[in-house]
C-alpha cells in the first residue's frame, strides 16, 4: 500500500497545478494537471490555489488519488 502524504495547491500555470507538501519545510513545487486535480476533488478551477489536499505516492515519486482535506 502506497504511503498517504498532505499537500496543498500553490498555484495555477497555466494548464498545470503547482503542488507541494504541506510542511513548512517544503521548497520544491511539482506540476500536475489542473483537470487531474478537478476531476477527482471537484469544485471550480478558481478555488484551487491554497487548497490542501491528501495524496498517495506512487511510482516514481507521483503523486495521484488526490481527496480535499477535511
Amino acid at each position: 500500500m502506497s504511503e498517504r502524504v498532505n499537500v496543498r495547491v500553490l498555484l495555477l500555470v497555466g494548464d498545470e497545478a503547482e503542488i507541494v507538501a504541506d510542511a513548512e519545510d517544503a521548497t520544491e513545487p511539482e506540476r500536475y494537471p489542473v483537470v487531474e486535480l478537478l476531476a477527482a476533488v471537484g469544485g471550480d478551477r478558481a478555488e484551487l490555489p491554497g487548497v490542501r489536499l491528501t495524496a498517495r505516492v506512487g511510482a516514481g515519486e507521483r503523486l495521484f488519488d488526490w481527496r480535499r482535506r477535511g
